[in-house]
C-alpha cells in the first residue's frame, strides 16, 4: 500500500509540473516552477528530469542571471515538441483534419469545403479518413501522436461513440470508428459534439492554459447553430451528454419549420442559411460577404442582422434568465458578423434578462476558425496527456 500511495503521488506531481509549465506566459525554471507547486527544487528537478527525457518538456538555452547562485544556471522549460494530437471534424460545408501540439500550435491541417447536407455517412467518413491519413502521413518527422477525436454537428453518444442524429447532415445512428479505421491505426477515437468541443477549444487555446472568462454560452454556427453551457472551462453535459442544444430552443411556436421537426427554433432565423436567404443572398455565398453588405448598409443585409439579433436575445435571454451566465460566445458564421450583432443582442439581454441591472449580459466574439471542432477534439486528447503524462513517459 505505501508504494502505492507513493506512485499515485508521483503521478500526480509529474501532471502538476507539466501543466505548471505549460501554464507559464514564460518559460520557467526548476526553481519556478518549485515556487509556484510548493514542492522542494530537489523533487522538482527530478520530475522535470523524467519529463524532459520523456520529451513532454524541452529545455531552453540556459538563461544569463543564473551566475552567483549555486546549483545548476536556470534553464528555462517549456512545452516537448514531440507529442500531437489529432482533431477530425465533419461539418455541413466542410472536412477537416488538424494536428495541434502541447503549446496549442497547429502542426498541420487539411479543410476541403464540401456541401454535405443530405450526404451519405459511409462515403463521407472514408473520404475524411482520406483526408486523415495524408496529414499523419505528412506529420512532422519525430511527432507522436498521442489520440484522435471526431467533431460531428448533432446529439453524439460519447460513450458509445455514436452520432444519434445530425438533422443538418442528414444523418441518423452512425458509428464513425468502423469507416475510419485503417487511417487511425490503433489510435482511439472519441467522438463528441462539435459545439462542446469548440467550446472547449475557445476556454482552453492550449494545453494547461485557460482563457477568461471560464464560464459561458457558447454559439456555434455553421448552416444551423450549436450550442454549449461551458461553467469553469468544463462543457457541461447534462444527463445524457445532449445539453446545449441552444440552436433548437424556440423563438416562435408559428414559426418556420425546422429540419429537426420542431418549428420556430432559433436557427431558423439565425442560422447560417436563414440569414443569406433574408438577405437575398445566395447559400452558397460567404457569411463574409454579408457582413460586409450589413457594414456598407445594404437594406436586406442589415433587416437579416436585425432580424438574427432579436432571435438570439429572445433566445439567448431564457439560457441566461435560467443559468446565470451572462457571458456569450459567437462563433463560426456568428463570429463573421459578431461585431454587428453583439450590440443588439446586449441590448436584448439588457432588457430581457432579469438579473442585467446587476451583472450586465456580455456578447463575446470568438476568432474566426472554421475547424474549431476539430481544434477542441485534438486539445481534449493533449489534456488527457497532462493529466497522465507517466503512459506517455516510455
Amino acid at each position: 500500500m505505501p508504494n502505492l500511495r507513493q506512485a499515485s503521488l508521483r503521478h500526480a506531481n509529474l501532471s502538476l509540473v507539466l501543466r505548471t509549465v505549460l501554464a507559464a506566459d514564460e518559460p520557467p525554471s526548476r526553481a519556478d516552477v518549485a515556487a509556484a507547486t510548493s514542492m522542494t527544487r530537489s523533487t522538482v528537478s527530478r520530475l522535470v528530469d523524467e519529463l524532459v527525457a520523456g520529451r513532454l518538456l524541452d529545455e531552453v538555452e540556459s538563461a544569463v542571471g543564473g551566475a552567483g547562485r549555486p546549483g545548476r544556471p536556470a534553464t528555462p522549460l517549456r512545452p516537448g515538441a514531440r507529442f500531437a494530437a489529432l482533431g477530425l471534424q465533419v461539418g455541413v460545408s466542410h472536412l477537416a483534419a488538424r494536428l495541434v501540439d502541447l503549446t496549442g500550435a497547429v502542426v498541420a491541417e487539411r479543410i476541403v469545403p464540401v456541401d454535405l447536407a443530405g450526404s451519405r455517412p459511409v462515403p463521407t467518413l472514408r473520404r475524411l479518413r482520406t483526408l486523415a491519413g495524408r496529414l499523419l502521413a505528412d506529420a512532422p518527422s519525430g511527432v507522436t501522436v498521442t489520440g484522435a477525436g471526431l467533431a460531428l454537428p448533432g446529439i453524439v453518444d460519447t460513450g458509445a461513440g455514436r452520432l444519434l442524429s445530425a438533422p443538418n447532415l442528414g444523418w441518423e445512428d452512425v458509428a464513425p470508428r468502423a469507416a475510419l479505421g485503417d487511417a487511425l491505426g490503433d489510435l482511439t477515437l472519441r467522438v463528441g459534439n462539435e459545439a462542446d468541443l469548440a467550446a472547449y477549444a475557445f476556454a482552453h487555446p492550449a494545453p494547461g492554459r485557460r482563457r477568461d472568462p471560464a464560464t459561458f454560452v457558447y454559439l456555434s454556427g455553421e448552416v444551423g447553430i450549436g450550442g454549449a453551457v461551458v461553467v469553469e472551462g468544463t462543457p457541461m453535459s447534462g444527463r445524457h451528454g445532449w445539453a446545449g442544444e441552444i440552436g433548437h430552443v424556440c423563438v416562435d411556436p408559428d414559426g418556420p419549420s425546422c429540419r429537426c421537426g420542431s418549428t420556430g427554433c432559433l436557427e431558423r432565423y439565425a442560422g447560417r442559411l436563414a440569414m443569406l436567404s433574408a438577405a437575398g443572398l445566395d447559400a452558397s455565398t460567404p457569411p463574409a460577404v454579408l457582413a460586409e453588405r450589413a457594414r456598407s448598409g445594404d437594406e436586406r443585409a442589415c433587416a437579416a442582422v436585425t432580424s438574427a439579433a432579436r432571435a438570439l436575445g429572445i433566445a439567448l435571454s431564457g439560457v441566461v434568465n435560467v443559468l446565470d451566465i451572462p457571458t456569450v460566445v459567437l462563433g463560426g458564421h456568428l463570429a463573421h458578423v459578431g461585431d454587428l450583432l453583439a450590440p443588439e443582442v446586449e441590448g436584448w439581454l439588457a432588457r430581457r434578462v432579469l438579473s442585467a441591472h446587476w451583472a450586465t449580459p456580455e456578447v463575446v466574439v470568438a476568432p474566426d476558425d472554421l475547424a474549431a471542432g476539430a481544434a477542441g477534439a485534438a486539445l481534449v486528447e493533449l489534456h488527457r496527456l497532462v493529466d497522465d503524462p507517466v503512459s506517455f513517459l516510455s
